[in-house]
């Protein structure tokens, strides 16, 4: 069963466990007697399972999918494969729509406008997202048209779900004059980024994940037909 999904024998055991895999027989020396249909059944955990978090709304999707076809309702889990490919694609299509707006801004009493807390905005400043000057007279900060623009965008690509990470890594390009290449910026770690998640380079995880999704509903499919 591992060799033939390319994995270490203990992920079998795990899954099964989690009950990603219908329930398997033993035989009377106590051996676990797989059938093909527990390999397709650990070929999809593994589309839901392998590479970087996608996020909750993804992987709640994703392993809902798998559990209801552990469960022999391989009906339903093709019904919620198709949920999860437009959970995938909603996602895709906010993290674009906040790219394009992005575009937009750079080509041409901060809390209370933004709907955004006063926490969440010193968080940003610490992070080195925005810097806000001070009243030299008071030491208030100073929210003026640029830092509520700047402040506007970074909410709006947070909420897409674009990490912290990726954002500063566009806002420091853009704010050395380049306005080309935002989109590949969100989405391309550099190199002295020795970890990075999921988020740091959302829209090629979206990609992958809307690939994913449709390679989960062709394995289902087949495995309805298996099963007539």
């Amino acid at each position: 069963m591992a060799t033939a999904v390319g994995v270490h024998p203990n992920t079998v055991r795990l899954y099964e466990a989690w009950g990603l895999l219908p329930a398997i027989p033993r035989s009377s020396s106590g051996y676990r007697q797989f059938t093909e249909a527990h390999i397709d059944h650990m070929r999809l955990a593994r589309k839901a399972f392998v590479g970087a978090w996608p996020g909750r709304p993804i992987r709640r999707a994703a392993v809902a999918t798998v559990k209801r076809a552990a469960s022999g309702d391989l009906g339903g889990a093709l019904e919620q494969a198709y949920e999860l490919l437009a959970v995938v694609q909603a996602e895709r299509a906010l993290a674009e729509s906040a790219v394009r707006l992005l575009q937009r801004w750079a080509q041409g009493v901060a809390s209370e406008l933004l709907g955004v807390s006063r926490d969440r905005l010193r968080s940003w400043e610490r992070n080195g997202l925005v810097h806000v000057p001070r009243d030299p007279a008071n030491g208030y900060r100073r929210y003026g048209a640029a830092e509520i623009g700047r402040l506007r965008v970074i909410r709006m690509l947070r909420r897409a779900g674009y990490s912290p990470m990726a954002i500063l890594r566009m806002l420091l390009q853009l704010d050395r004059g380049a306005a080309e290449d935002l989109r590949e910026l969100l989405d391309t770690p550099r190199s002295d980024e020795d970890v990075y998640s999921a988020a740091d380079r959302w829209l090629s995880t979206l990609t992958t994940w809307e690939e994913r999704a449709c390679e989960m509903i062709t394995l289902l499919e087949i495995m309805l037909e298996r099963g007539r």
